[in-house]
């Protein structure tokens, strides 16, 4: 695991070594076990290096190979490692020595440009290639690693952070308006939706699932791989499905448990995180090694909660996936005397840009700071897996069957669903037709729409509203696309993965620990999407496949649960009573300064003020109050903020 930097000076008699120190510098804030340099003339590779795996130990992560003549640096960890080796002819000598570096200069070597189809893994690298005078790079498949980049007439540059790319003297920070009005307008948890924007103007992102190659002065990017390119798998029966699920995720799962350190697990009382912990935990006895969990609980002081379907506390679930598993070391952390608005700061810091999930920063940051202290070097979870092994919206394949008149189907699948929500089967039906058909059944209920933000100056300046229109991705209403589309609305778009991936990387630096997820193993989100839909939803369950894959893995408590789920966050506002008044005071000044005008609906924030509801941490005044203070800071360290900076100190206002 590590963070990069390079730049390529288009002319060979630039030396670029020194600017490419001063990138380097950056990552000195963050734990190294070695930092590794090839620089030549006009072209400086770095890597602020943290050894994870087995085979990193005193091994560099950036070098030139003279007989290939290849350069390369990399933050990179493959999961398909013996598949490579068997497609690349690799001594079985050779096999548990070798760095994934050298594997992929192999791979490169072998199959050029179509390299990164073959990878398995999560990572972002670049090549330079001394015959061809290029440099090549790419980036994994869901943007699990980030890669940023600079590019003009000169030079390139590249980083896996942003600000290691400002401290170069030629790129400034100024704001990219249009990555701030979609983070403003997109309603839900996204920053943006075009991967390759930064919220700086001059600063560029690899997207998933991109190569980038810069040859003659040229830089051009390159899809590799569509996922949604899977043709329907056809078995003979629902035990073969079952089999070739077991077997493929607990592939995904093993190749996640080679690492030097401790392995932990994120662990909540849910499908997703239990069958990885599961999974992992019999493998893991078997080589004599204990599972670490960590779980997020609610403040004690939290309390009046009243919704029976959505579960704030989810331990009693959480232990009986512990005592039904076995061989877990289990941790469940309040991080009492931590609240969201104490961490704006850290966390803008972290993201460098502004932020959506305030409402679970706490819990985020605090389970990789008891990860390390545990001496973790991989931290398992399932963030994927509502979309791959526990997909299975149930409402909406019956709402399929019902448009498409398939009455025994649905009759059937009925009775067995309401009888497991114990719910009454007309309550059912009167759902799900309006699902099926919602012009002629209107729900009584407003849709949610989330409150405008974005300025009207911004929004006219940047053409927001109609260019996310014509994309199809303003104001939408998930409940009425089809089921079939609506994993493919997932997939198609780039940074539905992004955020996940950002956030990962950036807190994996902090803490040298990598997240790594199964659940979004390539081979179980092909495998995933390839199976027939019947086999995620049947008998009156949805997700309905992991349900019977867990059976003897999870407990039935757990495995069969599907009528209460786990919420988190929902504590946010009892954890900030302490700098409540700050919060109130700083929001009450942000919306005097002209500053805020230029960006942000100032309407919108005095409705906000006057509606605020103190007992919901999903109230949308809330929200809006938050976010606008989290985006007004960071647009405050973009003007230097120094009168800003001095009111905080000589008040309350953003005290930890």
């Amino acid at each position: 695991m590590s963070a990069i930097a390079g730049i390529y000076n288009f002319n060979e008699g630039q030396s670029v070594h020194q600017e490419g120190f001063l990138m380097m510098d950056y990552f000195k804030r963050f734990p190294v076990d070695s930092i590794d340099i090839y620089s030549k003339d006009n072209l400086f590779f770095g890597c602020h290096a943290q050894w994870i795996m087995p085979e990193d130990l005193n091994k560099k992560k950036t070098f030139y190979d003279s007989e290939k003549r290849l350069a390369i640096t990399s933050d990179a960890i493959l999961d398909n490692r013996d598949e490579l080796f068997n497609k690349l002819n690799v001594d079985q000598s050779d096999r548990k020595v070798m760095t994934d570096n050298e594997i992929i200069l192999l791979a490169y070597c072998k199959w050029k440009e179509e390299m990164p189809k073959h990878l398995n893994g999560e990572f972002a690298f670049m090549i330079w290639d001394e015959k061809e005078e290029s440099l090549f790079g790419a980036r994994d498949f869901s943007g699990k690693r980030t890669f940023y980049y600079y590019h003009d007439d000169q030079r390139v540059a590249f980083a896996t952070l942003l600000n290691p790319l400002l401290e170069l003297p030629y790129i400034s920070n100024e704001l990219n308006k249009y990555w701030l009005a979609e983070f403003l307008t997109i309603q839900h948890m996204n920053d943006v939706e075009n991967p390759n924007i930064t919220v700086y103007k001059n600063i560029l992102s690899v997207p998933p699932s991109h190569t980038i190659t810069v040859k003659n002065g040229k830089l051009s990017l390159l899809r590799y791989l569509n996922i949604l390119d899977n043709k329907e798998l056809k078995l003979k029966n629902n035990n073969e499905y079952i089999a070739a699920f077991r077997d493929v995720f607990q592939t995904a799962v093993n190749s996640r448990l080679r690492t030097i350190k401790k392995i932990g697990s994120e662990l909540s009382g849910g499908l997703d995180s239990g069958s990885v912990v599961s999974f992992a935990s019999n493998s893991l006895k078997d080589m004599n090694k204990t599972l670490t969990t960590f779980s997020a609980i609610p403040i004690p002081e939290f309390q009046g909660w009243n919704n029976k379907y959505r579960l704030p506390d989810e331990s009693e679930y959480i232990k009986s996936t512990v005592n039904h598993v076995g061989n877990i070391s289990d941790h469940y952390e309040a991080f009492n005397g931590c609240d969201p608005y104490s961490d704006i700061d850290e966390w803008l810091d972290i993201m460098e840009m502004p932020f959506k999930f305030f409402e679970n920063s706490v819990w985020l940051k605090g389970i990789y700071k008891q990860a390390q202290s545990e001496g973790i070097g991989i931290l398992l979870n399932g963030q994927r897996g509502n979309y791959t092994i526990s997909w299975g919206p149930e409402l909406q394949y019956f709402a399929n069957l019902m448009k498409t008149m398939k009455w025994i189907k649905l009759n059937s699948e009925l009775k067995l669903y309401s009888k497991n929500i114990n719910v009454n089967k007309s309550q059912v039906v009167r759902k799900i037709r309006k699902i099926a058909f919602p012009k002629y059944f209107k729900s009584h209920e407003e849709p949610y729409i989330f409150p405008e933000m974005i300025s009207n100056e911004l929004a006219e300046k940047t053409n927001i509203y109609e260019s996310l229109k014509d994309r199809g991705l303003y104001q939408v209403d998930f409940s009425k696309i089809e089921i079939h589309d609506l994993r493919k609305h997932h997939f198609v778009i780039l940074n539905n993965w992004n955020i996940t991936g950002t956030t990962g990387t950036k807190l994996s630096l902090n803490h040298s620990i990598r997240p790594h997820d199964p659940t979004n193993d390539l081979r179980v989100v092909q495998f995933c999407l390839s199976v027939p839909i019947d086999q995620f939803i049947r008998n009156g369950y949805g997700r309905w496949m992991i349900r019977r894959a867990t059976e003897g893995y999870l407990p039935d408590k757990v495995r069969l649960n599907q009528r209460i789920r786990g919420i988190q966050g929902v504590d946010v506002i009892q954890r900030m009573s302490a700098q409540w008044s700050a919060f109130l005071d700083e929001f009450d000044y942000i919306c005097t300064d002209p500053l805020t005008e230029q960006y942000l609906n100032l309407d919108t924030l005095k409705t906000a003020r006057n509606n605020l509801v103190t007992d919901d941490a999903f109230n949308p005044s809330f929200r809006v109050m938050m976010r606008s203070i989290i985006v007004y800071r960071f647009l405050k360290r973009l003007k230097g903020g120094d009168r800003y900076e001095k009111r905080l100190a000589a008040t309350s206002i953003g005290s930890t």
